[in-house]
């Protein structure tokens, strides 16, 4: 099996990748089967993002803090754990946004799309889904549209519900809202397009940030699907994400 390595900048994530090329060799992304990749989840993201292109299963093992995307670091039962990994596709998110200088922005998030204040007070929302309005003003600290695989990140913290992966199903959350005061959030269909427009912007400033990728001064913001793109990811047998999805649930 042809592996590529790729590590974070961490240095016990490039010991790892150093003692990993030692036993098993190192070929570049685009000549191997499967790219694992040492870090955290961001790293994670990282390497799914840019390796979309290539149509290789990215196996994460965790050098870094969280790692809900990584299996456990091990060294010598590579090969066998690779062969019996099973596989699991999900598609990120697509977001187009607008800034108040009239600059058109585009990202992919993996995880989730969030709208956040920036500046001292809070946002002032209108959210509407497929070009109907569904909500006039939202006063909040933001909100955010997570996928399934991202539904126990950032949408997790700010209470939004734990998506089963393989749900046709997106999840538009609320953060810190104040008005309406106890709207938590809503889900949404896979299919469908949330648009976000920021109302008052120059007053209630606002970013929008594609997974770690970040937009300032925002007037709006639409999101959706992006079926056309495909990450797989690999997984131990009994550690996938579904599993991962459903244990968090109970700790």
């Amino acid at each position: 099996m042809r592996i590529a390595f790729l590590a974070s900048t961490a240095p016990v994530a490039q010991t790892a990748r150093a003692a990993l090329i030692g036993r098993y060799g190192n070929l570049r992304p685009e000549e191997a089967d499967v790219v694992v990749a040492l870090g955290g989840d961001g790293f994670m993201l990282q390497t799914l993002r840019a390796t979309e292109e290539l149509d290789r299963p990215v196996y994460g093992m965790n050098r870094g803090t969280i790692g809900f995307l990584m299996n456990s670091y091990q060294e010598g039962d590579l090969l066998e754990r690779l062969s019996a990994a099973e596989e699991e596709v999900i598609h990120p998110l697509a977001m187009r946004a607008k800034d108040r200088a009239g600059g058109i922005h585009e990202a992919r998030a993996i995880n989730e799309v969030s709208l956040l204040r920036a500046g001292p007070q809070a946002a002032k929302l209108k959210i509407s889904v497929d070009g109907r309005m569904r909500m006039a003003e939202l006063v909040c600290d933001g909100a955010l549209v997570a996928t399934p695989a991202g539904s126990t990140a950032y949408n997790y913290s700010a209470h939004g519900p734990i998506l089963p992966i393989g749900t046709d199903v997106l999840a538009l959350t609320a953060i810190a809202a104040f008005r309406p005061r106890r709207w938590r959030g809503a889900l949404l269909p896979k299919s469908a397009t949330v648009r976000i427009d920021v109302l008052d912007a120059a007053k209630r400033p606002v970013m929008a940030e594609a997974d770690s990728v970040a937009f300032r001064n925002i007037d709006w913001v639409e999101v959706q699907s992006d079926p056309s793109v495909s990450h797989r990811i690999l997984f131990d047998p009994g550690h996938g994400l579904e599993e991962r999805l459903i244990s968090e649930q109970f700790t």
